[in-house]
């Protein structure tokens, strides 16, 4: 997959293309209908199959001040492109001109003059352009005038009839249903980062931990969670149980995730390491002591294993 970080001046590979259009944040079940439908127009016209996103969302350059809520950083959601089939990933960098370029120029200028598309797969709830002046009836009608397709695709649901989106994933992590999550996005929600050396407590009470700081990306639920995790982001699973939150019984003043691996030694100081949240396990609590911690510690272990051992959904989509 090529990946293009500007929209103008593009390679010839850039130009043509039939692309699904949006931020697909989570690359869920629901966004997996629209860009099936985008890379099978694709295939039918012997055309390449485009992403096209925007980086930073609209949502972090209008509303700076909010928290994180990522579900997928651009690293992890290109991945999951790749896996899909997308020939190409295209940025629009967006920014304060891009904010302010009419939903008629948008089609004009970018979507016609320089990208020259040959179809374009959007969401019914897609919106473009200044003050998000354009929509997808919009896009239509400019499709025709301009000689480009456009495919509307209606949300997915599930099987209550309750539609799949990015938000109700977001919902789901921040009630401790991961499992939930997972079974929206059709793979386990995941965060990345590279280990920090702690304060080495863990090793004290016979459980060493891989501490992360999560960062531009959602933060769920503080608590103890059943966990997967992968060594540079990718290879076989290491399992393990994990706290993630502010640690009461040692006030600490920011958020961390610890992570314990089963049957591990090593050092993973600076290295990648990828989470992927199974189970959640119970809330943060304060401790009177070490040994009354050490002792919760020993009993969410064995429940992580016996989680993790049960565990019988299979992901739709490895990342």
């Amino acid at each position: 997959m090529q990946i293009l970080r500007h929209y103008r001046d593009v390679p010839a590979a850039g130009r043509g293309t039939i692309a699904a259009l949006g931020n697909f944040d989570g690359v869920h079940l629901g966004h997996r209908a629209l860009l099936k439908e985008a890379e099978n127009l694709a295939r039918d016209e012997g055309a390449l199959f485009a992403v096209f996103i925007f980086e930073p969302y609209p949502r972090e350059f209008f509303r700076a001040e909010d928290a994180p809520f990522r579900l997928t950083l651009f690293e992890a959601k290109a991945r999951l492109l790749k896996k899909i089939g997308a020939d190409i990933l295209l940025v629009f960098p967006f920014n304060a001109a891009l904010a302010g370029t009419s939903s008629e120029d948008f089609v004009l200028d970018i979507l016609v003059k320089e990208l020259d598309v040959k179809h374009v797969v959007v969401g019914e709830d897609f919106r473009y352009g200044k003050d998000r002046a354009g929509d997808a009836t919009a896009l239509s009608y400019m499709g025709e005038m301009e000689g480009f397709g456009v495919t509307t695709i209606s949300h997915l649901t599930d099987g209550a009839g309750v539609k799949i989106s990015s938000s109700r994933i977001r919902e789901a992590l921040l009630a401790g249903k991961p499992d939930e999550a997972a079974r929206l996005l059709g793979y386990w929600w995941s965060v990345e980062s590279h280990v920090l050396e702690g304060d080495k407590r863990g090793r004290t009470l016979g459980f060493p931990t891989a501490n992360l700081k999560l960062e531009n990306t959602l933060s769920p639920i503080f608590g103890v969670y059943a966990v997967r995790a992968y060594i540079g982001g990718l290879g076989q699973p290491h399992y393990g149980v994990a706290n993630y939150g502010l640690r009461p019984t040692f006030e600490a003043p920011e958020p961390l995730l610890e992570v314990h691996l089963f049957n591990f030694s090593g050092d993973l100081y600076g290295q990648l390491l990828r989470i992927e949240f199974i189970s959640y396990l119970r809330p943060e609590r304060k401790f009177d002591g070490l040994e009354a911690l050490k002792e919760q510690l020993l009993a969410d272990r064995e429940v992580a294993k016996g989680v993790l051992q049960s565990n019988s959904l299979v992901p739709a989509l490895d990342p």
